[in-house]
């Protein structure tokens, strides 16, 4: 179940989408919000509707309604904020959401991981 509604969302996003439009949004938010910090018991379930309002926010800013840096008139050029394969960072909503987890579990997502293996012999 949604932690978070279209008109909360729209509260911090302005957008002309419909509130069906945002509902879409929010299923996805809701779903990686519940895979990856749903039973975290450090995190409030307040801090945790506002994760979600913020990450649905930051899907729409960088799909449907990509936020605008710069343009012009006359010569129709318009520059876009965030930059692809930035994942979160790429929009201020996205990086709210790193803010607000407290736990480091968005941070995370997407990060390299190493694994070490120490070799003590090569004999058998």
């Amino acid at each position: 179940m949604a932690r978070t509604s279209a008109t909360e969302v729209k509260q911090i996003l302005a957008t002309d989408l419909d509130d069906t439009i945002v509902d879409a949004f929010i299923v996805g938010a809701n779903a990686l919000v519940t895979e990856v910090i749903g039973n975290n018991t450090s995190l409030t379930d307040t801090l945790k509707e506002e994760i979600e309002r913020w990450l649905t926010a930051h899907l729409i800013a960088s799909t449907r309604e990509r936020q605008l840096k710069s343009g012009e008139a006359s010569g129709a050029k318009a520059v876009y904020q965030g930059t692809t394969g930035k994942k979160l960072e790429s929009t201020l909503y996205g990086q709210q959401v790193m803010l607000l987890d407290a736990s480091g579990s968005f941070a995370a997502l997407g990060g390299k991981s190493a694994k070490m293996t120490a070799i003590t012999s090569f004999e058998t």
